[in-house]
């Protein structure tokens, strides 16, 4: 998949992001994994100054709502950190099959690196009203129960769903009032 030609316009409003790992591998089956990502979301959020509305993570893919100024550059150097951190834990574990894939998987002008973690791009959405928001944020917490792992949103650990039911979530977020 080549370069994403789609692109963050105005910093002011929030956007919806899609980010997948390449060819599909089912990268965040593994806890450890995932813990990377919500350090790595959460570090945003803190020392970054980017307003996270909303997460989940699948297997295979992010889904986020976030606003900030220079997002573009912050999910880029996120992205950069989670595939080092993840690579780092593949190669101390000796998950060569999985390292295998993601050498394989890489693209040809990637050169700074052996493997690649991440597709490029991450498919902004700007969301631009309150209607469109609510869509975004029942398609990001529904999206396990459409895949059939959990009933209910808030089951799955993975997710903002808590944090909007009022509970604790793993990390926190900033939850939308449209």
């Amino acid at each position: 998949m080549g370069r994403s030609r789609y692109k963050i316009h105005q910093d002011h409003y929030p956007y919806f992001l899609t980010s997948s790992i390449v060819e599909g591998i089912p990268l965040f089956k593994d806890p450890i994994i995932v813990d990377h990502v919500l350090k790595g979301l959460n570090f945003l959020q803190t020392d970054r100054e980017v307003e996270l509305n909303a997460y989940v993570i699948m297997e295979n893919h992010i889904h986020l709502i976030a606003k900030a100024e220079g997002l573009s550059k912050h999910l880029k150097n996120f992205k950069a950190f989670t595939a080092h951190q993840i690579i780092q834990y593949l190669d101390e574990n000796r998950k060569f099959k999985t390292l295998h894939f993601l050498r394989r998987a890489k693209l040809k002008h990637k050169v700074e690196s052996k493997y690649q973690v991440w597709q490029e791009g991450f498919h902004p959405m700007q969301l631009f009203d309150c209607k469109i928001m609510a869509q975004k944020l029942d398609y990001i917490h529904f999206n396990p129960v459409k895949r059939g792992y959990v009933d209910d949103p808030v089951h799955w650990r993975y997710s903002s769903a808590r944090n909007y039911r009022g509970q604790e979530g793993l990390i926190p977020v900033t939850i939308f009032r449209g």
